[in-house]
């Protein structure tokens, strides 16, 4: 290798070099997926709020990895409160009634949801609607309990466009816990809109939250949010188990794939990358050294027509016109059976004239002198060369008619 080609190689090498570094010192970005799953530490993942749960809630925590179908109807005399906590919850019609059910029997129910389906609000007179901060460039609402005994801050948060309040609330029978306010069109109007709710169902207890938020890794960490996510927490039981959902998560529970952890890794990601480029570069130049030359096959020639030529010749040679004759007009009346699909067994019968005239674009008298020349020459026990050309002239004639030629 030239001095000139070992120089461009290191300047290549040192490029790709810096541009590693570059990399594997980037700031990783935050993953803002709103996953809401137990072990996730990304923002929106619920790993603080069950290490809480199980710092506060010492002997009571189980997490419930099968639906709450499933749960309910398999294991007997269960007793205690389901939590659910997701972006969107959404139970199937069966799921829904074995839950409410089981809330009729004494036990509790905490859903924390954006979301919920309408047979839920229907059995519960409820209705939601969507809250937006009008008139203010950065979106912001604040969270408030309304218990004054839990003596809750309000909090503020600045991550979401819009918000969910319950509508149509019936005061006697829903007690509101608390509310989010929003600036109205002055900024003098406050407005207040209520996003957590309790009411009595049967025997046990509903609890809904239209801010599951409030339970992820970013807002119990931000400032002095935690107290309130634990008022939230204050209406749980307590008594009893506490079961925590992780069935109905936007993000996944568990990974299928053995290179999450592999890649999920700084270190062990750009090791891998780094074996591949290598493995790359290693087939390129490798491959390129050693690999052989492939021979030039000369493709076989098309024999046909020279075998044509040479049975044609020997025919010519021999006299035997009358033969080729035969074979002629043998080789055109199965061209009009398998091309025109036309009967050839009677050549004199009108019928099968037009027909043949019709399906081969030719005129009746064409048709007709070519039929009558073929039956004459069948009937000939000498056929001379001038009489073989003309019914070849004809039949090429007759064939490019068909085709349109």
């Amino acid at each position: 290798m030239s001095k000139k080609g070992r120089i461009y190689i290191i300047i290549g090498v040192l490029t790709l070099g810096a541009l590693f570094v570059m990399e594997y010192n980037k700031p990783k970005k935050v993953n803002w997926f709103p996953s809401f799953v137990s072990h996730h530490k990304i923002p929106y993942g619920t790993y603080v709020l069950n290490d809480l749960m199980e710092k506060y809630f010492p002997d009571r925590i189980q997490q419930a990895q099968k639906p709450p179908f499933e749960l309910l109807s398999r294991t007997d005399s269960i007793q205690g409160t389901y939590f659910f906590v997701n972006e969107s919850v959404s139970f199937e019609e069966a799921e829904l009634n074995a839950l409410l059910e089981w809330v009729e029997q004494g036990n509790n129910l905490f859903v924390a949801s954006n979301s919920f389906e309408r047979k839920l609000l229907d059995t519960l007179n409820l209705d939601i609607q969507n809250v937006y901060n009008s008139g203010q460039l950065e979106p912001v609402f604040h969270y408030q309990l309304v218990n004054p005994k839990l003596q809750s801050p309000k909090v503020k948060f600045t991550k979401d466009y819009y918000t969910t309040s319950f509508d149509q609330i019936d005061t006697l029978q829903t007690t509101i816990l608390g509310e989010v306010h929003v600036k109205g069109d002055s900024t003098e109007t406050i407005k207040k809109y209520a996003n957590t709710i309790k009411q009595s169902f049967g025997n046990g207890e509903i609890v809904l939250s239209a801010f599951p938020k409030a339970f992820t890794n970013y807002f119990i960490l931000k400032d002095n949010n935690l107290e309130y996510t634990a008022g939230l927490l204050a209406y749980l039981p307590k008594n009893g188990p506490i079961f925590m959902d992780n069935f109905h998560k936007s993000g996944k529970s568990f990974y299928t794939s053995p290179m999450y952890l592999f890649l999920n890794t700084k270190e062990f990601k750009w090791a891998y990358y780094l074996a591949l480029i290598g493995a790359l570069v290693y087939i390129v130049f490798e491959g390129k050294r050693k690999q052989r030359a492939i021979p030039v096959v000369t493709p076989l020639k098309n024999q046909t027509l020279a075998f044509t030529r040479t049975i044609a010749d020997m025919y010519l040679e021999k006299g035997e016109l009358q033969l080729m004759t035969k074979h002629k007009i043998e080789y055109f009346l199965e061209y009009l059976r398998t091309k025109l699909h036309v009967s050839t067994q009677n050549l004199k019968d009108q019928t099968f004239l037009k027909n043949l005239a019709m399906r081969s674009n030719s005129n009746e008298e064409e048709v007709k002198s070519l039929v009558d020349l073929i039956r004459n020459l069948r009937t000939k026990d000498r056929v001379t060369e001038t009489e073989l050309k003309n019914l070849n002239n004809k039949i090429q004639a007759f064939k490019a008619n068909v085709d349109g030629k």
